[in-house]
């Protein structure tokens, strides 16, 4: 007797379903999370990560509520929709923690980023980074004979093609804030 020779969903006929029913698409998600202002609850926001295995690509914190002091932690992470999901339930468990919002699914928010970017250089570098970064409406914040300093606000993926025109002129630091971010509307 020969074996069913049946490949995996290929028939909607089938008394089982063989398709699964979730996604192994990684997604980037901005998490907006409304936590006590009080210490070791960023520890333990993080804790919930590492613990698990999550990474996480940005984070801002920054108390948004003095009398009612509350911070607002926003996590910018990626993962399939399941990790996502289960990301969210954990963080809801968390004892300090207020409220979870995933930016992303939640309808469209605004997202920005603020950079300063050193980039040494000489001559024709030193013009072509200043006419770069006058397209991309950064400012000089400082200045030497070798160097410039730039300040950049916007998105993170115009901080990412700003950084990826200045590698070749001379880049040789970056540092980035991590990304703020709010809904729009109501």
């Amino acid at each position: 007797m020969s074996a069913l020779k049946i490949k995996k969903g290929a028939t909607s006929h089938s008394a089982y379903n063989l398709r699964p029913n979730f996604s192994d698409v990684i997604e980037r998600h901005t998490l907006a999370v409304l936590v006590e202002n009080e210490p070791g609850v960023l520890a333990r926001v993080i804790g919930l990560f590492s613990g698990r295995g999550y990474n996480i690509d940005s984070l801002t914190v920054a108390e948004v509520d003095q009398t009612g002091h509350l911070s607002r932690i926003t996590i910018v992470t990626s993962g399939t929709p399941q990790v996502i999901e289960q990301i969210k339930a954990q963080l809801g468990r968390i004892v300090p923690v207020h409220d979870v919002h995933d930016l992303t699914v939640e309808g469209k928010s605004v997202e920005r980023e603020l950079a300063m970017f050193k980039v040494a250089g000489k001559g024709d570098h030193r013009v072509e980074a200043l006419r770069l970064a006058d397209i991309f409406r950064a400012s000089v914040v400082d200045s030497t004979l070798e160097s410039f300093i730039f300040e950049i606000t916007g998105a993170p993926e115009k901080i990412d093609a700003f950084a990826d025109l200045m590698r070749p002129l001379g880049l040789t630091e970056v540092a980035r804030t991590g990304v703020a971010a709010l809904s729009r509307g109501d």
